[in-house]
């Protein structure tokens, strides 16, 4: 019989991947290894768990409240390994999502470092500009961006990004004066993913609160569009720190209004609820929210 914890993880991350191949090149298997795994687990369960097809491989209703079940003690399973070794040395996959161009210019930049610390640690990133369910996509951590919904995840507030308002030098030198946000009706703005959509932008000054809606001509749903919009002098860019830090650097693009404030941009950091956080994960969030205060580039 094949070792009873390697086939609750590899059911785990075939019931998450969809997968039999994916699931076993994660673990190191083959795919006809992973899949006759999973088929002596079954059989010793007495139960079909999964659902193969030629596409995909789904849970059955019974596969579905057998993970609920074992994920929890996986996770244990791992905190206690972690424990056990002495709190120092992680193993096995950390998966990790977030949005595309978070990814870019924060995350991955920072990754030598922490897998220099943790060689036996594997990282796998999930990047996507769609809001993603850490459960579904069986994922260990997730950092997120603005304001939160209501869900079944623990999130920790790692920190505050400024929101602002940029453009390129060309199009500041061609476009009308630019002194008070309410300037901004006569200005193009281009509709995106930083903070824009139909409420009102807010902006404040030694204590006094302006309001202004603006309208746009382009609109996009992903930050480096954004950006590469307001490079290309199409107009004012609503965005974050994060999203701009270079081009700002490098003077591509100017930030205005800059003695006006905007409501700030929350980073958390999100780990499912429904077991214990790995440890991998907590001490990545924790590495990457210390590195980001050294970087002064949260509050």
């Amino acid at each position: 019989m094949t070792d009873r914890f390697q086939a609750l993880r590899l059911f785990a991350r075939v019931a998450h991947t969809g997968s039999f191949s994916a699931a076993g090149r994660e673990l190191g298997l083959s795919q006809p290894s992973a899949s006759r795994i999973v088929a002596e687990l079954e059989k010793e369960l007495g139960a079909a768990l999964v659902i193969r097809t030629t596409r995909a491989v789904k849970l059955t209703e019974t596969g579905s409240d057998y993970l609920a079940r074992i994920e929890p003690i996986l996770a244990l399973l791992d905190e206690a390994d972690h424990a056990a070794r002495g709190g120092g040395e992680l193993r096995g996959l950390l998966r990790i999502g977030m949005s595309s161009s978070f990814s870019v210019r924060e995350v991955i930049p920072r990754l030598p470092a922490f897998l220099a610390q943790h060689p036996h640690l594997r990282v796998g990133l999930k990047v996507s500009d769609v809001r993603q369910d850490l459960v579904t996509e069986g994922l260990d951590l997730v950092f997120r961006l603005g304001a939160l919904v209501n869900s079944t995840t623990i999130a920790r507030k790692l920190g505050q990004g400024p929101r602002l308002v940029a453009a390129s030098p060309a199009y500041l030198r061609a476009a009308p004066v630019l002194q008070s946000p309410s300037d901004l009706a006569a200005h193009r703005v281009i509709l995106g993913p930083g903070g824009l959509g139909p409420d009102a932008l807010q902006f404040a000054k030694s204590g006094r609160r302006v309001s202004v809606q603006v309208d746009g001509r382009l609109s996009v749903d992903a930050n480096e569009a954004a950006i590469a919009a307001a490079l290309a002098g199409l107009g004012l860019t609503v965005t974050s720190l994060w999203a701009c830090r270079a081009e700002l650097e490098r003077g591509d693009l100017v930030r205005v209004l800059s003695d006006w404030t905007m409501e700030p941009i929350d980073l958390h950091a999100i780990f499912p609820a429904a077991r214990v956080s790995k440890p991998s994960a907590r001490a990545f969030a924790d590495y990457f929210g210390r590195e980001l205060r050294r970087a002064k580039a949260i509050a």
